[in-house]
């Protein structure tokens, strides 16, 4: 089974193109990363400059390139998909984290030359990332060029910045007036003693504002930087985005339009005594550095980052309901997959296959109130394509389903009420006993953390093992996060909540109450076969008492898991418990919603084991 028949045309000539242009320029090496100007996970067609260059199409990664050498960095992810998709290309693959691969750093201190060049568009690049660049040109007595998009000149047929239009979300689901948000963040501001505060990290501008849109692939962002000062607002984006009912908005809480380029001049006109608070972790390393010398730059994480973390009561209830109506939409596709494939070998029957289920799934959500669309690229993936973890169907890869297989689909809907994540791993007819197995220990991973208590001040790094414990006593892991906070019709991956045991350069905060956060443990088997059972998750507070706050999860998933690839035996008699009143919720919960054959399958299938 092959998974990608073709390599983008033309890689080669691109590589020859740019490396023309980093030689007109005196570029050495030069970085082309995987982000826009806001360092957003997901990008428009206009940013998607490094699978332009390499024919790469994960979600993250880095290419670099010298006169003769280009690489790709990406991590454990994307291993398999990159492995790929880079066949033919002239392209080669470091393999981020993995034992003898060297990190862009050390690979950018061999190959750069005495008194070199490193070049990258400064707009896309972070402060951090620009300022380790800094230092290795300094080692060698080199020099940065920053200002240059040399991919925007090989680009011919770049598409345009989107021009789609923004809509304000109502207070009855934000849950808070702008005015309010607003003045938390100026009492933050207050505390730092800081005039200005620069904010480019596109869902904070969207929770700060109460403004969605349409600018950004499966996030409902607007394109925009912000700088708030103590007294008004000036928010760079394109006037025209803007319909009456968000200018008044606008107006009443002093939010002046600024042309969307405008940021820079912006930025470069702050006068000395000024104190700017930013996230250098959110900021462009080009911003960065056109801030004047003697302005006071106070580096602190974006204020906004854990408010919109921290889920407000309104955003709750909005968000229980969102995942009641992706609940129902699921749990009829589930329905529909296994009564089709059931009967597949009727000849009249349609051939079904990973992208003709995906848009299946799509028309169920779609029929749901307040629908809005897809919260990230789904992944729909049979057999052997489910071990590569994201995996992305395309018309050369995409199979027809079979019986005896499994089928893992990792998918999620914006509604007006807030934003969803699920996966399910179904089993088509009888699946073999290794993959029961492998389901049983997965699902034996969700439900051991989702039923998990414990005290206030925790963070997912101490609860990870919670989940992995399962996988280290069989001597298996999985290469990816446990899990990651979910945004309020923004991001689906929302910084910085997570569950992991490794803690990145920034450790990981202290879960809350009313944060939503995933479950989400995997095994995936190349060759073969991926399972991965996934959950969203709120943090709630549980009993108090002489030894602390005590702290729980409640789901806000209720899909069942299929009992078709389960293994009770292979459980303990705890686990069976937490799955039998899991399914119990899930029939209470969707029951109501569904039509009597439905409603019949539910049953069966949220049966006690």
């Amino acid at each position: 089974m092959k998974v990608y028949d073709e390599i983008p045309e033309n890689i080669s000539d691109r590589i020859t193109s740019l490396r023309s242009e980093m030689e007109l320029e005196g570029v050495d090496v030069y970085i082309v990363p995987s982000t826009d100007y806001h360092h957003s996970e997901y990008v428009g067609e206009y940013f998607k400059a490094r699978q332009y260059m390499t024919g790469f199409t994960g979600s993250a990664g880095t290419a670099v390139f010298t006169k003769d050498k280009a690489g790709l960095w990406t991590d454990g992810r994307y291993f398999i998909q990159a492995e790929k998709e880079l066949q033919g290309s002239g392209v080669s693959l470091y393999k981020m984290g993995e034992p003898g691969v060297d990190t862009i750093e050390e690979f950018l201190e061999k190959e750069l030359p005495q008194n070199g060049v490193i070049g990258f568009d400064g707009r896309c690049i972070g402060v951090s990332e620009g300022t380790a660049y800094e230092k290795i040109a300094e080692k060698k007595q080199g020099s940065l060029c920053y200002k240059y998009d040399l991919v925007d000149r090989v680009w011919k047929d770049r598409p345009p910045l989107p021009r789609e239009k923004a809509f304000l979300l109502e207070e009855r689901y934000a849950g808070e007036s702008v005015q309010s948000k607003l003045g938390r963040v100026r009492e933050k501001m207050e505390k730092e003693k800081a005039d200005i505060h620069l904010l480019s990290s596109l869902d904070d501008i969207a929770w700060l504002l109460n403004i969605r849109g349409n600018d950004v692939e499966y996030c409902p962002l607007v394109l925009s930087h912000l700088l708030l000062y103590r007294d008004r607002v000036e928010l760079f984006a394109d006037h025209n985005k803007f319909p009456p009912e968000i200018q008044g908005m606008f107006e009443k809480n002093s939010i002046v339009v600024r042309p969307y380029e405008m940021i820079a001049e912006a930025v470069s006109s702050f006068q000395g005594k000024s104190c700017i608070l930013l996230d250098t972790e959110q900021t462009s390393y080009a911003l960065y550095r056109m801030i004047s010398q003697g302005v006071r730059v106070t580096d602190r994480e974006n204020p906004e980052v854990l408010m919109k973390c921290v889920k407000n009561d309104i955003e709750v209830e909005n968000i229980k309901k969102a995942h009641i109506k992706d609940a129902v939409a699921h749990t009829k596709f589930m329905y529909w997959l296994k009564k089709e494939m059931s009967e597949r070998d009727a000849p009249e029957k349609p051939v079904f296959t990973e992208i003709s289920v995906s848009e299946k799934l799509e028309e169920f959500r779609a029929e749901q109130e307040g629908y809005l669309g897809a919260s990230f690229a789904p992944i729909s993936a049979f057999a052997e394509h489910g071990a590569i973890v994201h995996y992305s169907a395309t018309k050369e890869s995409d199979v027809p389903l079979e019986k005896g297989k499994l089928l893992l689909t990792d998918t999620g809907g914006h509604y007006l009420e807030g934003s969803t994540d699920i996966t399910r791993t179904v089993a088509i007819g009888d699946v073999p006993l290794k993959e029961k197995e492998n389901f049983t220990l997965v699902a034996r991973a969700m439900l051991r953390l989702m039923n998990a208590v414990f005290l206030y001040g925790c963070s997912g790094a101490n609860l990870d093992c919670i989940a992995r414990e399962v996988f280290w006593k069989e001597r298996v892991n999985f290469n990816h996060g446990t899990g990651h906070g979910v945004g309020y019709l923004t991001n689906i991956h929302e910084a910085p909540i997570n569950f992991r045991w490794k803690e990145g350069k920034t450790p990981a905060p202290v879960l809350e109450k009313n944060m939503v956060i995933t479950d989400e443990p995997g095994i995936y088997i190349e060759g073969s076969h991926g399972i991965r059972i996934e959950n969203e998750l709120l943090v709630c507070e549980d009993e108090k008492n002489g030894y602390g706050q005590f702290m729980r999860f409640e789901p806000l998933t209720f899909v069942p898991v299929d009992l078709d690839a389960l293994l009770p035996e292979r459980m303990t008699e705890e686990e069976r418990d937490m799955l039998n009143v899991y399914h119990r919720r899930v029939f209470e919960i969707v029951a109501p919603y569904l039509d009597e054959k439905e409603r019949v399958w539910l049953q069966t299938y949220t049966r006690p084991v």
